[in-house]
């Protein structure tokens, strides 16, 4: 009621609300570290990096082609730890860090506790200045947007790219951002120009599909997603996939969208796509795939 009344009243104190909202970190997700992550820790390398005048701290594992781990929105390298270990297992050098204003990194140019895709992007991109071309980037969540934008605008050059749970883009967030808050047009008008203001980038460019399809060449594509993440829809990422020549999209079923990046199969898949080798088939085949029918009775009944 507050953001409806503000829209009318004083879109632009609504605006700056909103912009407020948005661009926010919440408090990362905490990660108990397991026996195998805590040893992984002690034979990693730390390093730091820095973007213009702010160290990006990181770890890196093991020798051979480079695979860089991207955490996403209010995440941080321990997140992607489960990985690492299947990706050693391939004889791979695994680049981990946190981007800034995240996990261990500085601040970042708008001050702690305050981030955007853009800023994540130019992280790896100061990693990538540092070690190099890559066999494989692995993005989650709103890393893959950071990723891709990487990867068009940047530094970072990569054969293959790993989306698990990828956001579709800004402009469909920005669609949920509005009904979320009940914010009208003149708000919207604003907002835009402020977050346009802040990344340098239009709204609309920011799309995971969209920038996509203006790499060239596009990397091989892995795509994972579950079909119950209730952040980042299943939907988007089967028609990036069918836009996608030769993509692949491995689909699960009940891990969400966090633990998905612990499971063992999950990390299993990554690796051997990243070590040039034939993925098993996904849970579900084709583009529009289906719960198991014990799954999809599960969740009726909890409704």
């Amino acid at each position: 009621m507050g953001f409806r009344a503000a829209d009318w009243l004083a879109p632009g104190l609504a605006s700056a609300w909103a912009y407020r909202l948005w661009f926010e970190l919440p408090p990362p997700a905490r990660v108990t570290p397991s026996e195998t992550g805590d040893i992984l820790e002690l034979l990693g390398s730390p390093f730091e990096v820095t973007l213009r005048g702010r160290r990006i701290r990181g770890w890196s594992w093991g020798a051979g082609p480079v695979v860089y781990l991207v955490h996403g929105w209010s995440g941080h390298a321990e997140q992607l730890q489960p990985l690492v270990k299947h990706l050693l297992d391939q004889d791979l050098q695994v680049v981990a860090f946190d981007g800034l204003s995240h996990g261990h990194s500085d601040p970042g140019e708008h001050g702690a506790g305050s981030s955007d895709a853009v800023e994540l992007g130019r992280s790896l991109d100061a990693v990538a200045a540092r070690f190099g071309p890559a066999r494989a980037v692995v993005a989650h969540s709103m890393g893959a947007l950071s990723a891709l934008l990487a990867l068009r605008d940047g530094w970072v050059a990569t054969e293959r790219l790993v989306l698990i749970a990828p956001v579709e883009g800004v402009p469909d967030f920005v669609k949920r951002f509005r009904a979320q808050l009940r914010f009208g047009r003149r708000t919207e008008r604003r907002l835009l120009a402020r977050a346009e203001g802040r990344t340098g980038y239009a709204v609309a460019d920011l799309d995971v599909a969209r920038l996509g399809r203006q790499l060239d060449p596009r990397p091989e594509l892995l795509v994972i997603h579950d079909l119950d993440d209730r952040e980042t829809a299943h939907a988007p990422s089967a028609r990036l996939v069918a836009g996608w020549p030769g993509a692949e999209l491995y689909s699960t079923a009940g891990l969400g969208h966090r633990r998905i990046i612990a499971d063992a199969a999950v990390g299993g898949t990554v690796a051997r796509f990243a070590a040039r080798l034939p993925v098993e088939p996904s849970l579900h085949g084709g583009d529009v795939p289906q719960p198991l029918p014990q799954f999809e009775q599960r969740r009726s009944s909890v409704a």
